[in-house]
């Protein structure tokens, strides 16, 4: 996801320094080079080796440290950032920034540093709404600085407020999506997610075991890209993603309906959600007792096939990816999906693959055109949604290029 990206983490004496080795872990892992400079009051609450060890580089504290080859290191680091976090951020450091003070290797490195600069506080709450702070603040937004806001919970002197240090995901998210590559401006994406349920009776319901976790990756690397993303998601337990509009709906008949409504001006459409099959006649509205033999029996009717729809009221210029989860055939009932729905694109993978499927981290695919199958390796299901997206990308353009 970060491959060839370079990440400066600048590290400040605060009690949650600790947690910025959990940052550096999450950039390595998706292939960032990652740099730390870390204040001396910072090596008071966690040992640069810790750093050394994670990301594979010295950890930078001394200004006029000789133990390195010759370059002049604040100003090498700093041409070669592709985004700069001070984080923890202390109230000093960002007076020091705010003021022009490059007094040690972080504030010399940042202030000669041109590219995005992020910031995220970390300081008692007394301290944080400090008029003086917020001043600094300002000024450095004023000069494009960006802040992670603090959380707010039990702090570390034992006040209660805002001041805490951003959640670690939160400071990880801020930086991949300071990274990501915009080129989904002005492109309109509308993506289904996790399973419809399709009620008996009050309290059951026939469902699938889709958690959502595909469509949402999708929905987030759509919207880190640039695209206004519509995520159409039924009953789930993920919290949505930033910048993304979320239609929740419960059952077949309501994804359908949303589905058709957002489609009519969207540019592509990904089909990720595990939509029923079947629902029952009739719906009770009394539970069904069991002594009676009410379950012995439940008639069942087709849903609407959306796909089939999509493909059938297809846009000029539109692109239609669905999903296929099998357990034998793989390719054979994949590739006639695609052509029996009129799709561009369908993800197949099998659930009987280890590391795929239903309710796990990682994903393995083969994404299939008219033209061409290509198979990828386990990757987390992030790692996946940007293949998809990238082989979107492929086929609008050359899509474009056809009706041009």
């Amino acid at each position: 996801m970060l491959k060839g990206k370079t990440v400066v983490l600048g590290v400040t004496g605060s009690i949650a320094a600790y947690k910025m080795a959990d940052v550096a872990s999450m950039l390595v892992k998706q292939h960032a080079e990652v740099h730390v400079i870390m204040t001396a009051n910072a090596c008071n609450f966690i040992n640069p080796i810790t750093f050394e060890t994670l990301t594979s580089n010295k950890c930078l504290v001394d200004t006029f440290d000789r133990d390195f080859e010759f370059d002049v290191k604040h100003i090498s680091l700093a041409k070669k950032a592709d985004v700069f976090v001070v984080a923890p951020a202390s109230a000093n450091i960002i007076g020091k920034i705010a003021n022009g003070i490059a007094d040690d290797m972080l504030s010399t490195t940042i202030m000669a540093a041109e590219c995005t600069k992020l910031v995220a506080p970390a300081m008692n709450t007394r301290m944080y709404h400090n008029r003086i702070v917020q001043d600094n603040i300002a000024k450095l937004k004023d000069y494009g600085y960006e802040f992670i806001a603090p959380a707010s919970g039990h702090l570390a002197c034992g006040d209660n407020g805002d001041g805490k240090l951003a959640d670690v995901n939160v400071i990880f998210d801020s930086i991949v999506k300071s990274l990501a590559e915009k080129d989904l401006i002005g492109k309109k994406f509308v993506i289904t997610a996790g399973p419809t349920r399709e009620a008996i009776d009050p309290v059951r319901f026939i469902s699938k075991r889709s958690t959502g976790k595909m469509g949402y990756a999708l929905a987030k690397r759509a919207a880190l890209r640039g695209a206004d993303v519509v995520l159409i998601s039924g009953p789930v337990s993920i919290a949505p993603p930033d910048n993304v509009k979320v239609v929740n709906i419960e059952s077949a008949e309501d994804m359908f309906n949303a589905v058709v409504k957002e489609s009519e001006d969207a540019d592509v459409i990904i089909k990720s959600a595990a939509v029923a099959d079947y629902r029952p006649v009739t719906v009770s509205d009394e539970k069904i007792k069991k002594e009676n033999g009410g379950m012995n029996e439940i008639k069942l009717e087709r849903t609407k096939d959306i796909l089939a729809y999509l493909g059938e009221h297809k846009k000029d210029g539109q692109i239609l990816c669905g999903f296929s989860m099998e357990t034998q055939n793989l390719m054979e009932n994949s590739v006639k999906k695609l052509n029996k729905k009129n799709a561009d694109m369908i993800v197949a993978n099998s659930i009987k693959d280890a590391n795929a499927g239903f309710g796990v981290d990682t994903n393995i695919i083969t994404i299939i055109t008219k033209d061409d199958a290509v198979a990828y390796p386990v990757m987390t299901k992030d790692e996946v949604a940007d293949e998809i997206i990238n082989a979107v990308v492929k086929l609008k353009e050359k899509k474009n290029d056809t009706n041009a």
